[in-house]
């Protein structure tokens, strides 16, 4: 049985050990936003033993690159990107602090080893969904690197931002999940068919 739960960052243990694939998480409050360039970026201050330019822990980080903002509006579409571009920098960043990471698509194996090693959540958001996800973003602000433009840093403000725990902790996975249990209904369906 799925749960509802409404978080905001910056998340705990106890927030995110609750969690298991298939929740819905709605979120309110501060979350931070980077692409490849951003997090390759951080990865440098990382490496040069700077720090970076917010505090990472217990923090959210949605993989996104926004699209100009109306006027009137605080961010144009906001769909999310595919989490796989930045695996080769996520486990760094979980072991800094980061609870929560938001995009779409699976994550690799040395990803999920790293959340459950470092108690962090994979949140997948609704790709296709750009316009609507806008709506619950109500303020942006460039953190660090505007020279990068839609690839900055920013942190956005949200309001009832929903998106799916893809992987918890305990190693779950609702992409693995998902092709299972299809393969068994298929399984079912060919039989019945005979």
């Amino acid at each position: 049985m799925n749960h509802t739960y409404h978080l905001s960052a910056p998340l705990t243990i106890t927030d995110v050990e609750s969690l298991t694939i298939g929740d819905r998480v709605i979120l309110s409050g501060q979350i931070y936003v980077g692409r490849d360039a951003a997090h390759k970026r951080m990865i440098e201050l990382i490496d040069a033993g700077r720090d970076l330019p917010f505090d990472p822990v217990g923090q959210i980080l949605y993989y996104m690159g926004p699209s100009p903002a109306r006027p009137g509006q605080p961010i144009g579409s906001a769909g999310p990107t595919t989490s796989g571009r930045v695996d080769s920098y996520t486990p760094t960043l979980l072991a800094l602090g980061i609870k929560a990471t938001v995009g779409k698509g699976y994550r690799s194996a040395t990803v999920r080893a790293a959340m459950q090693q470092h108690k962090a959540i994979y949140l997948a958001a609704i790709g296709g969904a750009g316009a609507l996800i806008s709506q619950s973003i109500v303020a942006s602000e460039v953190v660090a690197w505007p020279e990068l433009g839609p690839e900055a840093l920013q942190k956005l403000m949200v309001e009832n931002f929903i998106c799916f725990v893809a992987n918890d902790i305990h190693g779950g996975d609702l992409y693995e999940q998902g092709k299972k249990q299809f393969a068994v209904k298929s399984s079912i369906e060919k039989s019945a068919s005979k």
